[in-house]
């Protein structure tokens, strides 16, 4: 299956040498994940950045079933940024797999793990845990009654609905700004 390649660039003219290594880069990192189908590569040229070392801005973002991996590198020049942010991209990729293909074999709870790691370590580990999980009651309403159910409930960054009108689970969340976005999921 090929992927499809999609470059973009923002302040930064797009050389035949370079988009020629792109699509080669890109098109190599099927071999280490097979459901890729689309990579989108957003280069950047800032001539406001702070330091001369962060001006040029590569980014990959990869589409697949089920997942979407991206990863962002910052270098002083475009060259540099597309090699890091291609061997970024590879470990998340690496790191997807190991999640996702663990033989049944090999699993163990998380929690057995993490309390191993932590008595290993002797000290708090920065691996995420979930702490509390949560059920409710979706009751149908719109967007409006979303946003008022919000504001009722003292729910300051989200609040997840049953939207009415769309027949689906949405996520309200309130931004920096003052005005409401809506995530309106879709199953891949």
């Amino acid at each position: 299956m090929t992927i499809e390649i999609n470059i973009f660039t923002k302040n930064l003219g797009l050389t035949d040498d370079i988009r020629k290594k792109l699509t080669n880069k890109a098109t190599k990192l099927n071999r280490f994940l097979k459901q890729i189908d689309e990579a989108r590569i957003d280069l950047t040229y800032t001539k406001s950045a702070r330091d001369a070392d962060d001006r040029y801005v590569a980014q990959i973002t990869l589409h697949g079933r089920g997942f979407i991996l991206r990863a962002e590198e910052r270098a002083e020049n475009i060259r540099s940024a597309i090699d890091q942010v291609i061997d970024k991209i590879h470990r998340q990729i690496e790191r997807y797999k190991g999640k996702r293909f663990r033989s049944k074999a090999d699993f163990k709870p998380a929690r057995e793990i993490l309390i191993k790691k932590m008595a290993e370590k002797g000290k708090k580990d920065d691996t995420p845990l979930i702490a509390r999980r949560k059920h409710f009651t979706l009751s149908p309403m719109d967007e409006l009654e979303a946003i008022e159910q919000m504001n009722l409930l003292g729910h300051e960054d989200f609040f997840i609905f049953y939207n009415a009108n769309s027949n689906n689970i949405n996520v309200l969340y309130k931004r920096r700004d003052g005005t409401y976005g809506l995530i309106e999921p879709e199953l891949g």
